[in-house]
């Protein structure tokens, strides 16, 4: 039996621990009307991880955006950090797809593609 999985996932590294950030908050936005729309949220888990943003076959095409707010993650391990929030912007051309959006993070950087 297959477990289905929200049609949007995204897994956040921390690269300068070398481990997943644990405890960061996530937005998932979808352009509609030319504005943002907050459609989702959640938290990255233990593993750095949030699967469950929607649910399976709900997903459309169009233009969304995650945002990670990365400010409180690294304050509660007393870092400072450049980036108070990251923002990633993709496409979604075919809703039958899954889209995995990871991101690699250090205080003064950050690295994102399109996963599987």
């Amino acid at each position: 039996m297959t477990t289905q999985r929200s049609p949007i996932t995204t897994h956040v590294l921390d690269t300068s621990l070398g481990r997943p950030a644990a405890g960061i908050a996530v937005t998932l936005s979808r352009m509609q009307n030319d504005a943002w729309q907050k459609i989702a949220e959640g938290k990255t888990d233990d593993d750095g991880r949030v699967s469950t943003l929607l649910q399976p076959g709900t997903l459309t095409a169009g233009a969304y955006k995650i945002v990670f707010s990365t400010a409180s993650y690294f304050e509660a391990s007393k870092r400072s950090s450049f980036y108070p929030h990251v923002d990633i912007v993709f496409n979604v051309s075919a809703a039958d797809e899954h889209y995995h959006v990871p991101l690699l993070l250090n205080p003064f950087g950050y690295s994102t593609y399109r996963g599987s």
